[in-house]
């Protein structure tokens, strides 16, 4: 079951959040849209098929769709929660072709960036800017393609990580866990999603970090602790190097009220 609740609307693009409670392993049956649209997970995980391409879809992974591609999807883990963006291609400078790409901190922190200006209410200014620069970004990632034999390694190290399970907190007990080598998990990792497992598991306690800042989290020392950072200090110059800002400074960016009008 879909619904899907619009956020920010104009001619030119939609923002909208779509809710799936779908439970299906199978994928659904081919459908072709005449949109681009660009595609981020907020919770969850679902499968993309695409003009024979297969999509594993989290947090860490979205898509851009293009008009006449047929795509199919499934739900092997339950439900998901995404933001979806139409977009007239017109709005950017360069053509919008269909991809899928990795979702970084700083594509991460636009997308927030974009639905607090939505909250706000400022849709010809705060969300269209925020808006073109999420599609920006996107188009300028790399794209992850493992090759079969190492898409599920791929795909189970990405998980872990993501889930926090205890032998992800160090490359050689999440190898074990994977029964692979350590220098085969971070040479597979790396030559796939582009970054290292070290950067990517730094990029989800960030995320992590940009969960709790959202809520109104303040208390940095026991933020830090409860993400697995050394200490407070740790937390900030790895949330500035994935940011460029520190948890203090973000704090004022995603919260509506403190969000100015530009």
């Amino acid at each position: 079951m879909l619904s899907a609740t619009t956020l920010a609307a104009r001619p030119e693009f939609t923002v909208t959040t779509v809710n799936c409670r779908s439970d299906h392993t199978h994928f659904s049956a081919p459908e072709v849209r005449d949109d681009h649209r660009l595609v981020l997970v907020r919770r969850g995980r679902f499968r993309r098929q695409a003009d024979g391409e297969l999509a594993d879809l989290d947090r860490t992974v979205g898509y851009i769709g293009a008009p006449s591609e047929e795509e199919g999807f499934s739900h092997p883990a339950g439900g998901d929660v995404c933001t979806a963006v139409t977009i007239e291609p017109g709005l950017l400078k360069g053509e919008l072709s269909s991809r899928t790409f990795y979702v970084d901190a700083r594509i991460e922190l636009t997308h927030r960036r974009m639905l607090t200006a939505a909250a706000g209410g400022d849709i010809d200014y705060a969300v269209t800017e925020e808006l073109v620069r999420l599609v920006a970004l996107a188009a300028e990632q790399p794209i992850p393609r493992p090759r079969p034999a190492d898409r599920m390694l791929v795909i189970a190290a990405r998980e872990a990580i993501i889930a926090g399970v205890p032998e992800s907190a160090g490359l050689r007990s999440l190898a074990a866990l994977l029964k692979v080598s350590p220098y085969r998990l971070s040479r597979v990792f790396s030559q796939h999603m582009g970054v290292s497992l070290t950067r990517y598991r730094n990029r989800i306690r960030v995320g992590q970090a940009l969960d709790r800042i959202t809520d109104g989290e303040t208390g940095l020392a026991d933020l830090a602790a409860h993400l697995g950072f050394a200490d407070q200090a740790h937390l900030t110059r790895t949330v500035r190097e994935h940011l460029g800002h520190t948890p203090t400074a973000l704090h004022r960016l995603l919260t509506p009220a403190l969000q100015p009008h530009r």
